[in-house]
């Protein structure tokens, strides 16, 4: 059998398993989430070690970024039996003696592909929702990390049917063949440009897309701050996983009058972090290959190198680094980094940052570093973006209770929590009505019946 056949088989296979009702049941959504979470439990080594192989990754980070997923299951265990209630709608007068409800039900077979930078979280965190919402899912992990990527495929083989859930392992041509059949619905995290062949793969099956992808997140920090508690912040949410994070502050938009403070405090804290040499450190990860490792080093041109700067293309690292002297027209002001590169522009006018922002494409997530509460309205009402974090980097996205997406180029649709639920759920309208009574009024002949019918209209 070609591997085109055997994906067309699977996606046959679990249309029927859907088509038996079985994932609806509120006991079966349940005890395949706790089966979810016991699978996480038992492999939690393993993940570790995955997560090192194909990422250098520390055990601290692995845990906060990555096995943290498993509040992500408990939250919908939790939630789940209320997410799934009918809502009553209200109904005006004249629809008396209807009665309304919005009742949630599942898509049917789903398309969740991820990316290499957080490899285990980014695939189990919207499976929660697919199962969570009764569908049956098929999952593409990414070819940039296979040890994750493998493990992964074990961990749900021994764990679902793959009727219900399966795991494709591959690369490019697989994504293809996966994106050339109909599903329910596709959720892809990663880049734009993959992002825009993804929609337009679905849009010939007219299936909708959940894209969560990037962009240049901009950290504007104002003069009313802490400067040694915002510096901390911005080091830790940009150097992180070496800086490959979508949330990640791109760039820094630094008040002048605080600028030499802050980059002091900036160079501190890499080195409480990461000592005197972060390549012998064993808190900082790695570029994941060598092609995005070249693509990283060309930024390294622009500006003045002020802190880091130096690489190792054999062991893929790229020291914390700092570029000053950056003007919006340089290279590295251009696209989204993903990397431990961190490019400073100085302004003395917020109203200026505020016009570049909105004159780029719309990022992902938004920073501002200040004390002023006129300012961060500001701020918020004059800007679009994703998300937005006052005071603080990357906990945006760790508040099951707030949806997690982009806007405009840095993606569609959101996930996290509820918002899980709903991306991979239809909300269907239920009108109802009763037999006790029926008004006449409506229907034909229409002679004499005018006159009421405006009345009624207004």
């Amino acid at each position: 059998m070609s591997f085109e056949s055997s994906i067309h088989e699977l996606v046959c296979k679990q249309r029927n398993f859907f088509q038996t009702g079985q994932t609806k049941d509120i006991g079966f959504r349940l005890e395949k989430l706790r089966s979810l979470k016991q699978v996480v439990i038992e492999h939690k080594q393993a993940i570790l070690q995955a997560l090192s192989a194909d990422l250098h990754k520390p055990i601290f980070e692995s845990y906060l970024t990555e096995i943290s997923t498993i509040k992500e299951i408990d939250y919908a265990i939790k939630n789940i039996k209320n997410w799934i209630k009918p809502k009553k709608a209200a109904v005006s007068f004249e629809f008396f003696p209807y009665s309304a409800r919005i009742q949630p039900e599942p898509l049917g077979v789903v398309l969740i592909i991820s990316p290499w930078n957080y490899p285990f979280h980014l695939m189990i965190a919207p499976l929660v929702g697919a199962i969570a919402a009764g569908n049956c899912a098929i999952l593409k992990p990414s070819e940039f990390a296979p040890h994750t990527s493998r493990l992964i495929a074990k961990m749900i083989g021994k764990t679902f049917d793959p009727a219900y859930i399966a795991v494709v392992e591959g690369g490019i041509e697989t994504s293809q063949t996966l994106l050339a059949k109909k599903f329910d619905h596709i959720f892809f995290t990663g880049g734009t440009a993959v992002g825009k062949i993804v929609m337009e793969a679905a849009a010939k099956h007219l299936t909708p897309v959940t894209l969560e992808l990037g962009g240049k997140s901009p950290c504007i920090v104002d003069t009313e701050i802490d400067i040694e508690k915002t510096a901390r912040r911005i080091c830790w949410g940009k150097f992180v996983n070496a800086g490959q994070t979508c949330i990640a502050p791109d760039y820094l938009l630094v008040h002048q009058d605080i600028k030499k403070s802050l980059l002091d405090s900036i160079k501190k804290c890499l080195q409480e972090f990461y000592g005197e040499n972060p390549a012998t450190s064993p808190d900082y990860a790695r570029i994941i290959h060598q092609k995005h490792f070249d693509h990283l080093v060309n930024f390294l041109d622009d500006g003045e190198i002020l802190i880091g700067g130096k690489t190792n293309r054999e062991e893929l690292y790229i020291a914390p680094t700092v570029l000053d002297n950056i003007s919006w027209d340089d290279y590295v002001m251009q696209e989204e980094i993903f990397g431990p590169i961190l490019p400073v522009i100085t302004y003395a006018n917020i109203a200026d940052v505020i016009n570049k922002i909105n004159s780029r494409p719309k990022p992902l997530a938004l920073y501002l570093f200040s004390s002023n509460k006129n300012l961060q309205q500001r701020v918020l009402q004059s800007t679009s973006s994703g998300g937005v974090c006052l005071n603080d980097t990357l906990m945006q996205s760790a508040v099951p209770s707030l949806p997690f997406g982009g806007v405009g180029d840095s993606g569609i649709g959101s996930y996290h929590g509820k918002a899980s639920f709903d991306t991979f759920s239809h909300y269907k309208s239920v009108l109802q009505n009763s037999f006790w009574l029926d008004l006449k009024w409506r229907y034909a002949p229409y002679e004499g019946k005018l006159s009421f019918l405006k009345r009624l209209i207004g």
